[in-house]
């Protein structure tokens, strides 16, 4: 036996619904003289075959062909006595629902201008109101057939994050800029959203961003930049990666793959000392060659022209011998020289 609805209301008892259905599955029925009950915040509209039909606002209604003309044209005849006709009453919230939340189900990625690419999450909160309850249900029971709050909701955050996914990239900004605009960027969503809540009826009171950040990958990526703005010399900084990388094969001692790894960086590693020692030694005959000539220290002069500055050039010579500073043969030859000139002088 078919239930039939004398008195159709809906009471809110703080779930804070956007939309019930009444009946909750398959349709209702009712009849001429049953009463119609909107409580302040409400509206409720009759909805039948997926078309929004009449619209009431808050007060108590008899229902009559008189005030609901539109079923009355799509049923094709007019009710008498209590004769009951299927339907549904969809109550609406028209007050503004505040602390609703959004956030990003997977990182967001974008084109980074000075990480080249990144990701980041994001997070906050929004409020709406239903503004115009008949285009809300038409739109979206009618068109979307979503009429729990849930699907709903769901339905707004992915309009709100399709928004951000475009102004972000539209920015062209790096992430590291992100968090200090996310004020602009979160009036830029606002701005880019509404269009789309207000033709369901709907208006995107306030949009408030939380947390604009990178994630954990992009901020290493971040710190490794930092890291290489700060060292400056790129050759350096590869040394230290490779020994870095030396560190951590010596503390590893599961071997495997792993061993490769640090083998094939301690290879470079030492390629790379080997380098540096061969340049080096390369370098030190040159400028032991280049010491003598340039003067000997101990205030002797770098080119002798007496026969007493010429001895004390050769003295000097024998100290620094002794000392390890000039090798022998450079010795032999200097001191052969200057004494076979010291020679030339005393005759």
């Amino acid at each position: 036996m078919a239930r039939i609805f004398d008195i159709i209301e809906y009471v809110d008892e703080g779930r804070n619904e956007i939309v019930h259905r009444i009946p909750e599955r398959g349709s209702g029925d009712f009849r001429l003289g049953s009463q119609l009950i909107v409580r302040e915040g409400q509206a409720a509209v009759f909805f039948r075959d997926g078309k929004a039909l009449d619209t009431f606002g808050p007060g108590r209604h008899t229902i009559s062909t008189a005030n609901v003309p539109l079923l009355t044209e799509l049923l094709g005849k007019a009710f008498s006595g209590r004769t009951p006709f299927k339907a549904e009453v969809y109550f609406v919230t028209t007050r503004e629902l505040t602390d609703m939340k959004w956030g990003t189900p997977q990182p967001i990625p974008l084109t980074d201008p000075i990480l080249g690419m990144a990701r980041v999450t994001a997070y906050g909160q929004y409020a709406i109101q239903v503004m115009d309850p008949h285009l809300f249900v038409a739109k979206m029971v009618g068109t979307q057939g979503l009429y729990s709050t849930r699907d709903i909701e769901s339905f707004f955050r992915s309009v709100i994050i399709n928004k951000l996914m475009d102004l972000i990239g539209e920015m062209n900004q790096s992430v590291l800029k992100l968090p200090a605009l996310s004020e602009e960027i979160a009036m830029g969503v606002r701005a880019k959203a509404n269009e789309e809540f207000e033709s369901r009826g709907v208006s995107l009171t306030a949009f408030l961003i939380a947390s604009l950040t990178p994630t954990e990958e992009t901020a290493k990526a971040i710190d490794a930049r930092g890291a290489m703005g700060a060292i400056g010399d790129m050759n350096a900084y590869m040394q230290y990666q490779a020994a870095q990388a030396m560190r951590d094969a010596a503390q590893n001692p599961s071997g495997g793959a792993s061993t490769g790894v640090g083998l094939g960086a301690g290879i470079g590693m030492g390629a790379t000392m080997a380098q540096m020692l061969g340049q080096s030694m390369q370098q030190q005959p040159q400028q032991a060659a280049q010491q003598p000539a340039s003067g000997g220290g101990g205030g002797v002069p770098a080119n002798p022209s007496t026969p007493e500055e010429i001895q004390a050039f050769l003295d000097n010579l024998d100290a620094r011998l002794v000392s390890g500073e000039i090798s022998e043969k450079i010795y032999e030859r200097l001191y052969n020289k200057w004494e076979k000139r010291l020679n030339e002088l005393k005759k």
